[in-house]
């Protein structure tokens, strides 16, 4: 049952929005089941979270219509638990809070597109190695259809995650001021140039940022651009993955990282921050030449 909020704060959509996921257990469930783990068991070990919570906390969340129940065997019958839109449209809301933790919590409250490489930002993402990267689909730049950010004809996929390109939408207000944020037309360039040498290795390189794609499409025309860019503009990847990301001009932002994964979607390398853009496309480059 969904819980309800006083008289007072039935106009109040904060108050609404608390009365349904307001709860440490339900926040950590709609993480976990974006990082693609839906079955009962795997929610119970990830969390260490008992038997009895963990099914009212589930069932509340169904009943908001967060997640919903998918059958994935039959005799007895067993089910998944799955955001459903409105479970995704609540994405940001977790991004933001990691965004917020990280900063003032975690970090000093400076503004920062980077962190520094004994961060628990920097901890996480080199946790990512040996992960598997979930099912999920993001729009490509070409026509906006949506792709597997996990090349499916390629021993490996490299991943390279960026803020922001200038062109063809301006760049907020004081943006080189904001540590980590400048070299996003170099990276792009960078492995524009290395592109037939990580073919020739066997891998596929995309782009990742949380710009539109007919942005992304502008920049890709006019800088020559090989390989595909994707668009976490709804921040699912970023969500599967816990990718440190920052708030600047009102968005989200993806701070600069570079991912390898192989054709099986396991997380091979994992490189953040990156401080050195040459020195980060050459050691991606060597890691798929293995």
């Amino acid at each position: 049952m969904v819980r309800s909020v006083p008289e007072r704060d039935a106009a109040c959509a904060i108050a609404q929005a608390a009365a349904v996921v307001g709860d440490w257990w339900s926040l950590l469930l709609l993480r976990e089941t974006a990082r693609g783990h839906h079955r009962f068991d795997a929610l119970q070990r990830e969390l260490g979270i008992s038997r009895k919570v963990l099914t009212e906390r589930l069932g509340h969340l169904v009943d908001a219509g967060v997640l919903e129940k998918v059958p994935y065997q039959g005799s007895p019958v067993r089910y998944e638990y799955r955001l459903t839109d409105s479970g995704r449209g609540l994405l940001p809301v977790l991004l933001s809070l990691q965004d917020w933790a990280d900063r003032w919590v975690l970090g000093d409250g400076s503004l920062s597109g980077t962190a520094d490489e004994e961060s628990e930002q920097a901890r996480r993402v080199a946790g990512l190695a040996g992960e598997t990267l979930p099912p999920l689909a993001l729009p490509g730049h070409r026509d906006g259809g949506p792709l597997d950010p996990v090349a499916p004809d390629a021993a490996h996929t490299v991943l390279f995650c960026y803020p922001a390109t200038g062109r063809p939408s301006p760049l907020p207000d004081n943006w080189g001021d904001i540590p980590g944020t400048i070299g996003c037309t170099l990276e792009n360039r960078l492995f524009r140039d290395a592109y037939d040498d990580f073919r020739a290795a066997g891998a596929e390189v995309r782009g990742v940022s949380t710009q539109r794609p007919d942005e992304q499409r502008v920049f890709a025309v006019e800088e020559g651009i090989p390989f595909t860019l994707l668009s976490d503009v709804d921040l699912r990847l970023s969500a599967a993955l816990r990718l440190p990301v920052f708030r600047a001009g009102q968005a989200l932002r993806l701070k600069r990282a570079v991912l390898v994964v192989d054709r099986d979607r396991v997380v091979r390398h994992a490189r953040f921050p990156v401080a050195d853009i040459p020195a980060a496309v050459a050691e991606a480059l060597a890691v798929v030449r293995g």
